[in-house]
C-alpha cells in the first residue's frame, strides 16, 4: 500500500495544511477534487486544462464554485503538485 502523502508534492502538502487551518470549507472542496484525480484520473484529465512548464505538462482542474482556485496535478502517479487561486 502506498503512503497517500507521497501522492502530494511538498508544496501542495504545505498549501493544504495552511488551507485546513485557515479555510476548512475550501480545504474540503479541494480534497474532493484531489479524490477525483486519484480515483478517476481519466475523467479528471478530461475536465482539466493543460499548462506547459519547463518540466513538462501540468494539468489544471478548477474547484467548482470556488473560482479562481485550481488544483494542479501531473498524470504520472497521479500526483497533486499545487493548489492555489489562478485565473
Amino acid at each position: 500500500m502506498t503512503d497517500e502523502r507521497s501522492a502530494y508534492s511538498e508544496i501542495a502538502d504545505q498549501q493544504l495544511d495552511e488551507l485546513q487551518a485557515s479555510d476548512p470549507d475550501l480545504y474540503n472542496d479541494i480534497l474532493t477534487i484531489c479524490e477525483l484525480v486519484f480515483e478517476h484520473p481519466s475523467r479528471a484529465q478530461a475536465l482539466s486544462t493543460a499548462v506547459r512548464t519547463p518540466d513538462g505538462i501540468v494539468l489544471r482542474l478548477a474547484v467548482p464554485d470556488r473560482f479562481p482556485h485550481k488544483v494542479f496535478w501531473t498524470s504520472s502517479g497521479p500526483r497533486i503538485e499545487a493548489v492555489f487561486p489562478h485565473p
